[in-house]
């Protein structure tokens, strides 16, 4: 009878103390995956495109194959990571390069360059798993550059 007396005692404080938080075992959650801000670059240099081509439709031709790609490099990353996007948003248009053809081009040449200058530090430093893809868009990347000037 003791015995059961004293279970239920220490059976009834350990329940209290599991019950406050202190030996609750809820892991925090897993950080971001490291690409993750190469898939929310790759999407921000897609909706750049579409705000340049949506201020000046005479650069649909030249910047629509390249907008499309950031949007695929984007979808390849997040199934990387087991990500999902978020689809595009007709109704909240991105801030764009503005002013004639030549400075929106420079701008996004410049756009493009840093965009590079990210993915190839971050393939220098990816699993190998991941750096080719991430070399891949690097490359595209710095392709992109050359096609806009």
């Amino acid at each position: 009878m003791l015995r059961t007396g004293v279970v239920l005692v220490l059976g009834g404080a350990t329940a209290s103390v599991a019950g406050c938080g202190l030996l609750d075992r809820d892991d925090p959650p897993p950080p971001p995956d490291p690409l993750t801000p190469l898939v929310d670059g790759a999407l921000a240099l897609a909706a750049r495109y579409r705000a340049a081509i949506d201020a000046d439709p005479a650069l649909t031709d030249r910047l629509t194959p390249i907008a499309e790609a950031h949007r695929a490099h984007a979808t390849e990353l997040a199934a990387a990571i087991g990500m999902a996007l978020p689809s595009p948003s007709p109704s909240a248009p991105a801030a764009g390069p503005t002013g004639d053809a030549a400075t929106v081009l420079a701008e996004l040449r410049a756009d493009e360059e840093r965009g590079r200058a990210e993915a190839a530090t971050f393939c220098a430093q990816a699993p190998a798993d991941r750096a080719a893809l991430v070399g891949s868009i690097a490359a595209a990347r710095a392709t992109h550059v050359e096609v806009l000037r």
